[in-house]
């Protein structure tokens, strides 16, 4: 019984079964160990930064921590990003990092970091057991960690000796983390948010936990009842949406437009998370989007419990049941392709119980109205800014839930994670990859005129489109073994999706598109 061996068996024993891998020599023995542990499944990525998206994408859709396995000080820092992702989308990750030996660090080898370090800004706990017989109790601790409240990535460090070393007296029981409850909301901060409510121009504002359709109907109560307005984060974790859910007005992505949104607020709630501000700094732009008057009420900061809000909230108001709005999703679109066309194929054809993995950018502007009453689904969304989240997190969401997952992704965006689809091929995922395509950073187009910076030079352009040469975006999802077509029409993007849900596996749609704006 080694170090690494005592990892995975406390991994199992607290119900850590998945871990997304892209290994080293450090980590070998871990490895090895899978042999011995047949209730931890083990998924290879062929970059570091799938592996963290797609921990990520398996906790949004379940609730349950995954592992991730990286080499080193700069395996962790190749899937910082997405761990970035995970850090905003407060889910519970379980971040292990091989590392050199203990006696080898002295050294200063090649890859010798301070992986603490880069571990400490993602704002989780980090541990690192020097010895085998610590790496059980560690283990726990990490995974305690991880579930918060609020819920957080963990990093534990095993040093190569440690993993390989042999635990002197393995426990006659596995150490299992023993889950905190979340803290109830304040009291006086409840009957304050009521009676505000009550009696002012108010908002009741959703995200991380609080995205789900109960809380949700619970959200629309208390509106119904106070005359409040129901609004929710622009990127939430993971939203439950379709016919039947109640759909929160989505805080508007451009400062400008947000603050319009918020502007005749005397009071914001806050259930499951924090004042909104503007995702970037704009001249003359205010980065607090709520008006300088507006009292906002951290009634449920993350980790604290949101449900136990809302439903006191609905007592002190007495808030009666309220059915959620009823209409019928688009139909299915004919004719050219456009982001209008492309929402409304998405919307029609969506199988019920799908996950749809969101990043669309500027192509999906018309997704979320579009999707509003098709079949029930979640959404999942950037909620740290940093792109190339789309396909890994869709990875860990075909894992964790076992239903068709739908991965809209922007070419610029795709670019840096396609080694996913290669995942996605291995493990037989029921992706249907859809690939919008403009040949552009698009994004990146809209926001040089809102920060205005106006160059319009041969040097500026270049670094915005993605031609010369143009992507083959289909060869290489074939190259990486998911079967691709390209499609020219609404009418055809109709069929290859429809084509797509009724086959086993991933395929990948390549849907041509011009700038949205």
């Amino acid at each position: 019984m080694n170090g690494a061996r005592s990892l995975l068996a406390t991994m199992g024993a607290n119900g850590v079964t998945t871990v997304f891998a892209n290994p080293g020599t450090s980590e070998m023995h871990f490895v090895a160990a899978l042999d011995d542990v047949a209730d931890v499944r083990a998924v290879l990525c062929l970059f570091e930064g799938v592996a963290t998206g797609a921990a990520d994408g398996y906790a949004r859709v379940t609730g349950r921590a995954a592992a991730t396995l990286l080499h080193l000080g700069p395996g962790l820092a190749n899937g910082w990003a997405n761990l970035h992702n995970a850090r905003r989308a407060r889910v519970p990750l379980l971040n292990v990092i091989g590392d050199h030996a203990t006696y080898h660090a002295r050294y200063d080898a090649p890859l010798q970091s301070d992986i603490a370090a880069v571990a400490g800004t993602l704002d989780g706990p980090v541990f690192n057991p020097r010895r085998p017989d610590d790496v059980a109790t560690e283990a726990a601790r990490a995974i305690a960690g991880a579930y918060g409240p609020p819920a957080r990535v963990a990093t534990l460090i095993l040093p190569a000796d440690v993993s390989w070393g042999e635990v002197p007296t393995p426990p006659a029981e596995w150490p299992v983390a023993m889950p905190t409850r979340a803290p109830a909301p304040d009291d006086d901060l409840l009957e304050l948010a009521a009676t505000r409510l009550r009696t002012t121009r108010s908002a009741v504002f959703l995200g991380g936990t609080a995205t789900t359709q109960a809380l949700m109907g619970l959200a629309q109560r208390i509106g119904a009842a106070s005359g409040a307005k129901v609004m929710v984060e622009t990127f939430p974790t993971a939203m439950d949406r379709g016919a039947g859910v109640f759909q929160p007005e989505r805080l508007i992505y451009l400062s400008e437009f947000a603050v319009a949104q918020l502007a005749d607020l005397e009071t914001l709630v806050l259930i499951g998370t924090n004042e909104p501000v503007g995702f970037f700094a704009y001249p003359d732009v205010p980065s607090r989007l709520v008006g300088e008057d507006c009292h906002v009420v951290a009634l449920a900061p993350p980790g604290t419990d949101a449900e136990a809000a809302l439903a006191a909230l609905v007592g002190l108001l007495d808030a009666p049941v309220v059915a959620p709005a009823r209409g019928d999703a688009p139909e299915a679109p004919s004719g050219a392709l456009t982001a209008q066309s492309l929402a409304a194929a998405i919307a029609a054809t969506m199988p019920d119980g799908a996950v749809l993995s969101d990043e669309s950018n500027t192509s999906g502007i018309h997704l979320y109205g579009a999707t509003a009453f098709a079949a029930p689904h979640r959404l999942l969304t950037l909620t740290g800014g940093s792109i190339g989240f789309g396909l890994p997190v869709a990875v860990g969401a075909a894992i964790g839930s076992g239903s068709r997952v739908i991965a809209l992704e922007s070419d610029g965006s795709m670019m840096y994670t396609m080694q996913a689809l290669w995942t996605m091929a291995r493990e037989g995922l029921d992706v249907t990859v859809v690939a919008l395509s403009n040949r552009r950073y698009a994004i990146l187009d809209f926001e040089r005129q809102r920060v205005g910076a106006t160059g319009a030079g041969d040097a500026s352009e270049r670094l915005l489109a993605l031609d010369q040469p143009t992507l083959d975006l289909c060869g290489v999802a074939r190259a990486l073994g998911v079967p691709a077509t390209m499609v020219t029409t609404a009418d055809e993007l109709v069929s290859a999706l429809r084509r797509s849900y009724a086959t086993d596996g991933p395929s990948f749609i390549e849907v041509p598109l011009p700038a949205a704006f």
